[in-house]
């Protein structure tokens, strides 16, 4: 009854891959389908496509926004046009219907908004965002590309965790107030690589942590094998020396989550003992290491410590005030909110902040989402969360009956969005396109995984 319920809430009842079939679009646009049949590149669009993301991937921690934005427009131009031309069967999941309820009511805080040039500007950037995702969901069904653009990623992390460890033993220049002046830890060395702040570094980090773990156990023979673990290990060290609260906030439900599906994925291989303790034992460990760090090296110690300091850290009382400022911004419009972007927020928060706290967002997404869309787009949010998550855990049972090799990339999506979902509980590093992207390809990775219904019940004779 509940995964009934579940399963018509997150559109899983619907019957997609038949929709496109029925579409009158779909008949107008066959004229375009044959064109691409005599065209000599598009063929070969969804390599095209791979390339350019690679590239995206590679540069976001080095290139400023406007080349960002550049190839996040050449994404979505080539996402149209394959989309335009070819059958694309399969492009329709019940994750890409979230993503379009969440969008949709972007675009009706948009057209409401009080300040509606820079909402547009914020509507667009986010409509880039989307499209990434579409790109990726689509040429990911490939389980080559998928593992492919995963792989660059992975390896594109390797320099800029080396560069970051690099500070934390040669130092280097703080530069911002990231800790409070007046704390045991004034004097440490906060890493942030070339993402040039250690919240962003540890944000960008994160997914890396999931895929790397995940890529020990895809990737072929044990020199890549050692590779990835060699990645693992120094993407979350650097990540824990940027000193991020949020970020450590995040890495724990990050393994958490990754260890919960690990054990769930590997259950069937377990002796009947281990099929009972094996997670408790291995959650055990992980809360023990945790509390060891705490007790017994000074600098986290000192760092746990501050976020129960409440106003007395500076940065707490930063956040509080401008949680204050955006919980009067949510109150004045509730429902609809200002629009999207930090151009509308920006012009939006003046009105309401409290005396030298300025800010350039809410500094937590579920706040952000609140002041931009209302109620009506937080609801739509937590839609698509919903339905990312539990379409997720679904094609992971179908996945697991066979052990795809390819399942490991599912769990590192879904740890990881669990893990960037907890950071953005105190910041909105979510919302900078070297973290965005990020987001898009984890949720990209969890789409491209669908499988309509009817297919799940031929290929395993029973319906998930």
């Amino acid at each position: 009854m509940i995964d009934s319920v579940l399963r018509t809430l997150t559109f899983g009842q619907f019957s997609l891959h038949q929709w496109r079939q029925v579409s009158l679009l779909h008949r107008l646009l066959s004229p375009f389908r044959q064109w691409r049949q005599g065209s000599s590149l598009l063929p070969y669009g969804d390599l095209i496509a791979a390339g350019i993301i690679a590239v995206l991937l590679v540069v976001s921690p080095y290139a400023n926004t406007t080349l960002l934005g550049i190839l996040l427009m050449a994404c979505a131009a080539l996402w149209f046009l394959l989309t335009l031309t070819d059958e694309a069967n399969g492009w329709l999941t019940p994750i890409h219907l979230g993503v379009t309820l969440y969008w949709g009511a972007m675009v009706l805080a948009t057209a409401l908004s009080p300040v509606k040039a820079a909402a547009i500007a914020g509507l667009v950037k986010l409509t880039l965002n989307l499209m990434l995702f579409m790109l990726l969901a689509r040429i990911m069904r490939q389980p080559k590309l998928r593992t492919g653009l995963v792989s660059v990623y992975v390896l594109a992390t390797l320099p800029v965790a080396v560069y970051g460890m690099r500070q934390y033993f040669f130092g280097a220049e703080a530069l911002a107030t990231w800790v409070d002046p007046t704390s045991n830890l004034s004097g440490a060395t906060r890493v942030y690589s070339y993402l040039l702040n250690p919240n962003l570094l540890a944000a960008y980090l994160m997914p890396a942590v999931a895929l790397s773990a995940c890529a020990i156990f895809v990737w072929p023979r044990w020199l890549p094998k050692a590779l990835a673990v060699i990645a693992f290990f120094l993407n979350t060290a650097c990540l824990v020396l940027s000193y991020s609260r949020g970020g450590w906030m995040g890495l724990l439900g990050l393994f958490f989550v990754l260890a919960v599906l690990l054990m769930f994925w590997w259950s069937e291989l377990f002796p009947p003992f281990w099929k009972r303790w094996a997670l408790p034992a291995l959650l055990g460990t992980m809360a023990g290491l945790v509390l060891f760090a705490v007790l017994f090296v000074g600098p986290v110690r000192e760092r746990v410590m501050t976020m129960f300091a409440g106003r007395e850290d500076s940065s707490n009382n930063f956040r509080i005030n401008v949680w204050e400022g955006a919980m009067d911004m949510i109150r004045a419009r509730p429902v609809i909110g200002i629009g999207p972007g930090n151009e509308a927020f920006n012009k939006i928060y003046p009105l309401y902040q409290r005396p030298r706290y300025t800010a350039l967002s809410a500094y937590s997404i579920f706040l952000e989402t609140l002041v931009e869309a209302g109620f009506i787009g937080f609801t739509a949010f937590l839609w698509m969360l919903g339905t990312l998550f539990y379409q997720g855990l679904q094609q992971l049972r179908r996945l697991r009956m066979n052990m795809d090799v390819q399942g490991y990339w599912l769990i590192g999506a879904i740890a990881t969005c669990s893990g960037m979902l907890v950071h953005g509980l105190v910041d909105t590093v979510w919302y900078r396109p070297q973290v965005s992207t990020l987001w898009w390809l984890c949720m990209a990775i969890v789409a491209s995984f669908y499988i309509p219904r009817q297919q799940t019940y031929n290929q395993s004779g029973n319906v998930d």
